[in-house]
């Protein structure tokens, strides 16, 4: 399994600490409240009463009700917050259309402050609901966002391209989305300049040359590099080694942009990079939900910002029919099984299950 922990994709953005982190983040590859927000779970109570044998009578006795101590919920915000985060491989300036480049579900922990990134694959052969009007059920995961958006306008429900993308990877994933950002490239590489380009080391080299190709901008060696943001974006998109592995690349320039923006000179920064950038960027997060995530971004470091990806060996390539694209390669994997890793994601106990869901056993 491909699991990146420790630090801060292709375009996504932060929050003033973390709505300005976000910003930059949801660019890097390529709702209005699109549910409520999750409310905070109930505390369980445990009722104890005593075991009788059959000669014992019964005593009033009161009925013990421990309750156990909950941490409290910080800045004001729900338990859970989950944020999805489309880089859109749209050039221009806006988001009329374009395809879903990179898409993650970003989990933000208020309790214990944590924030956890899971990857989808935008190869996903999947329903994509409530356009059937449009004589358009099935696609992949990544034409959902295109669909949604004012170019082809088919979804009339909230959020757009983003919008009809959550809907589509809560129908068939389960996946729970509170808020989206979305970030074309074009936004991306001026968000990257704006920080000074970002520091990656690569633990192997990444051709993206055609072949008799020696277009120095398209290969990237193994080791230390800076990039500026034109650079960045190039190296997030290629796939000479698979989708897989172009994952892990993302995680490593999401990883780059975290140490530069979480660093105090970064700090310095984002408030000017949040007006900067924030109209450049596809997204419903409101001033109080901002308020909450630059209040518990004070509280958050970087070894609790973690990457998760779905086991590579659960996928298989394979081929469909689609009425809109032809005879085009997929993805194919048993959504029941990524539907279970998906609540584990959602219940925060990634890490300590992999191990076994990896195994093919089911977590209840």
């Amino acid at each position: 399994m491909s699991i990146i922990n420790r630090t801060a994709f292709f375009i996504f953005k932060r929050v003033i600490l973390l709505l300005g982190y976000f910003m930059l983040l949801s660019g890097l590859i390529g709702c209005g409240a699109l549910r409520a927000i999750n409310p905070p779970t109930a505390t369980p109570t445990i009722t104890l009463t005593p075991t009788l044998t059959p000669t014992q009578t019964t005593t009033a006795t009161p009925t013990l009700i421990p309750t156990a101590t909950e941490l409290p919920v910080l800045c004001g915000g729900p338990r859970v917050m989950y944020v999805l985060l489309v880089g859109s491989d749209s050039r221009s300036n806006g988001y009329i259309i374009g395809l879903a480049d990179s898409i993650n579900i970003v989990r933000i922990d208020f309790v214990e402050p944590r924030v956890q990134l899971l990857t989808f694959q935008r190869d996903l052969y999947v329903d994509i609901p409530a356009i059937e009007k449009h004589h358009v059920t099935k696609g992949k995961l990544n034409q959902a966002f295109l669909y949604g958006n004012p170019g082809y306008g088919y979804y009339d429900g909230p959020g757009q391209g983003p919008g009809l993308l959550a809907l589509t990877l809560e129908n068939n994933f389960g996946a729970h989305v509170d808020h989206y950002v979305a970030v074309n490239m074009h936004s991306f590489e001026k968000i990257v300049d704006a920080v000074g380009g970002i520091d990656i080391n690569l633990p192997y080299v990444v051709n993206g040359r055609v072949k008799g190709s020696k277009d120095p901008d398209r290969y990237f060696p193994s080791g230390e590099q800076h990039l500026d943001g034109y650079h960045t974006m190039l190296l997030a998109r290629m796939r000479p080694l698979g989708v897989f592995k172009r994952s892990e690349v993302q995680s490593l320039i999401l990883q780059s942009l975290a140490n530069k923006l979480l660093s105090p000179k970064g700090f310095q920064k984002l408030p000017d990079l949040i007006k900067t950038f924030y109209a450049s960027v596809q997204t419903d997060l409101d001033i109080p939900t901002i308020g909450q995530l630059i209040c518990l971004a004070d509280k958050l470091n970087l070894q609790k910002i973690e990457f998760f990806n779905f086991p590579e060996s659960l996928f298989k390539s394979g081929r469909v029919s689609d009425p809109v694209l032809g005879y085009t390669s997929i993805l194919k994997v048993d959504f029941e099984v990524l539907k279970k890793y998906v609540q584990v994601f959602d219940n925060g106990k990634w890490s300590q299950v992999k191990e076994t869901l990896d195994n093919g056993v089911i977590i209840q």
